[in-house]
């Protein structure tokens, strides 16, 4: 198990799907905790179980699309716990549609939280990472910012937005020692994937739906995902910059 125990790790979207497999992955390693989310009874129930692995942690509640609630998050982390050492941008939401069937509000929401979020809080640890000899950054992205899929014409744009933001800054920012990589999930057992549907569908239906594009005849558990975050957040990463990796049992290799 890759240690961090002197690490300290800002983790949106924390309270559900990816962002919760995340926190626990980094509960059990030692690391201190920043968990962000807007959930507070799902926030303090991450929290206090976190905190039972005697780790340090501290729960923000706010929204991720607000830039002055990223800056507040990351300076009260430096403030906290003397630094930044990884930033993990899993906040996100999925809308579904077409591009006729895509309201101006659905877009717009989109983009705010998949992409706009992500801009917000990378821009304000890269500004503390750099005072501190560096750091890393993993963006939650999708393979289908990579590849595109229909009837998911915002997501697949918000996503395919996060992935050449993470080349971009990996590109800015690698003289400063700071990482910065995403992580690009198919189809993985998460809330989301049965979310925003036309009408109410089960777990199970939307898996089998899923199964048949997928080579390896699976879907993804988000256990499978925390674990490549912490690889790509880990020391032994940091010759890794500027990839946008996709996690998705053979999907993009189609």
């Amino acid at each position: 198990m890759i240690a961090y125990s002197k690490k300290v790790v800002v983790i949106t979207g924390a309270t559900s799907g990816i962002g919760e497999a995340v926190v626990e992955g980094f509960a059990a390693t030692g690391a201190s905790l920043v968990l962000v989310g807007r959930d507070r009874e799902r926030g303090q129930r991450a929290l206090e179980s976190v905190q039972k692995l005697n780790c340090q942690a501290e729960l923000m509640l706010g929204d991720v699309t607000d830039s002055a609630f990223a800056n507040q998050v990351i300076q009260s982390t430096v403030e906290s716990f003397g630094k930044i050492s990884v930033l993990i941008n899993s906040a996100g939401i999925i809308r579904r549609g077409s591009a006729v069937e895509t309201s101006d509000d659905d877009w717009r929401q989109t983009f705010e939280a998949n992409v706009n979020g992500v801009f917000y809080f990378s821009r304000a640890a890269v500004k503390a990472m750099r005072t501190t000899g560096g750091g890393s950054i993993v963006n939650i992205a999708s393979n289908v910012g990579l590849v595109g899929c229909s009837g998911l014409v915002a997501y697949c744009a918000s996503k395919g937005a996060v992935v050449l933001l993470t080349r971009a800054m990996a590109l800015d920012h690698a003289k400063e020692q700071i990482s910065i990589n995403a992580v690009c999930p198919g189809a993985v057992d998460t809330p989301m994937l049965v979310s925003a549907h036309s009408k109410p569908v089960t777990a199970d239906e939307v898996l089998q739906r899923n199964v048949g594009s997928i080579p390896q005849g699976r879907v993804a558990t988000p256990k499978e995902i925390a674990s490549l975050t912490l690889y790509l957040a880990s020391e032994e990463a940091r010759h890794i910059t500027g990839v946008a990796l996709p996690i998705d049992g053979g999907f993009t290799a189609g």
